[in-house]
């Protein structure tokens, strides 16, 4: 494969991995604000946003395992470092939302 095509694809891996970082730390704000709603829509943006940039991470593996010979550029391990952040960003804001509402329903009670 060419460097240009890696360096696209790369790039579209940091462009929607980096929408889906902004929506999640969106979405945390507006936990922080007792917005779950709000929260939950972000969320679903950035997971779609998380989606396609695994789209273009999924289409570059089935390309090596077809047998496509993949130089491996800095800027791809990058997006690779980018799109892992990111989920990882995702799942904590998942377990954040329900700490928030947990403490929210607590302090009702209260």
């Amino acid at each position: 494969m060419e460097s240009e095509k890696i360096q696209e694809i790369a790039f579209t891996i940091i462009l929607h991995s980096g929408n889906a970082r902004t929506l999640t730390h969106e979405a945390f704000t507006m936990m922080s604000d007792g917005d779950y709603e709000g929260a939950d829509a972000k969320l679903k943006e950035a997971n779609d946003a998380l989606n396609q940039a695994h789209n273009a991470q999924t289409d570059l593996l089935q390309q090596y395992a077809s047998g496509e010979e993949i130089t491996m550029e800095v800027i791809l391990v990058h997006a690779q470092d980018h799109l892992m952040t990111t989920m990882t960003l995702m799942e904590m804001a998942t377990e954040l939302k329900r700490l928030y509402q947990k403490v929210d329903h607590l302090e009702q009670k209260g």
